[in-house]
């Protein structure tokens, strides 16, 4: 692969990765609109999430740090905040879900679901389902663990590239009534296993396939790309949907799903 599109690549898959547009589906759209296609393709995204999954793991260092302590503090009887507790339970029970869908449609994640056309509708669902989140969240509860199970779930319907994790997980949080601020913390933790899960899968399959030392140094210069912008679209996205709706994102993924569609049958 050409280093400059491997940039290209990762800056496109950290930006969308954190903002709800999907990362998955900008990436198919990316290879369709530029006639490039390579072996592969799946594990490369991964690596891509792999390198924004460690985005997230710099910008919440302190966060992870404190529920690592807090999670062997658990066995020893000596946590002393309780609601640390719950959070690890809502991360570990929210990440189950995802897994389990995970390996159930691993094959048609590397096959049907890969087309543009599936991406413009999964991009209109989730626009709806974002709209809803916005227009009925009550936004007066903290996290508990039946809540972790329910955005689990949402998080699983991001494995359909247009979907969008963090979309879907925060709108789950919003509709389970979630404060604003305590659904996009969430929603990132949440992330972290998966996305960790996932990526390091994805990098093992590459170097059994010989894959990885033949795309050493275009994946080097993509996941740096994917990590720095990925770090900057976190701040952008935490900042931004602290004071505002999904507004702007809902009419972006409805235009791009439009364009699509035109460009498909046209």
């Amino acid at each position: 692969m050409d280093l400059l599109l491997s940039i290209l690549l990762g800056f496109v898959q950290a930006v969308t990765e954190f903002l709800p547009i999907s990362s998955s589906g900008h990436l198919i759209l990316f290879r369709d609109l530029t006639n490039t296609q390579f072996e592969y393709g799946l594990a490369y995204d991964s690596v891509l999430q792999f390198a924004t999954t460690l985005a997230v793991v710099v910008y919440f260092r302190k966060d992870i740090l404190r529920l690592i302590d807090s999670f062997f503090k658990i066995f020893t009887g000596k946590l002393e905040k309780h609601e640390d507790k719950i959070l690890i339970g809502a991360i570990i029970i929210g990440t189950i879900p995802a897994v389990v869908f995970g390996l159930l449609l691993e094959d048609l994640m590397d096959t049907i679901f890969r087309s543009s056309l599936l991406v413009a509708a999964t991009l209109i669902l989730g626009a709806i389902i974002m709209h809803f989140a916005d227009k009925i969240s009550k936004q007066d509860r903290e996290i508990n663990i039946k809540n972790g199970l329910i955005i689990g779930l949402f998080q699983s319907l991001a494995l359909i590239p247009g979907m969008s994790r963090s979309g879907m997980t925060i709108s789950g949080g919003l509709l389970m009534g979630l404060k604003r601020e305590a659904a996009i913390r969430f929603s990132f933790l949440l992330a972290i296993p998966v996305l960790l899960g996932s990526g390091v899968k994805k990098m093992l399959d590459l170097e059994s396939s010989g894959l990885l030392s033949s795309l050493g140094l275009e994946l080097v210069f993509g996941a740096i790309t994917a990590f720095i912008f990925g770090i900057l679209a976190i701040k952008f996205l935490i900042t931004y949907l602290k004071n505002n709706s999904f507004k702007v994102f809902i009419w972006y993924r409805l235009i791009l799903a439009s364009v699509i569609v035109l460009i498909w049958f046209f």
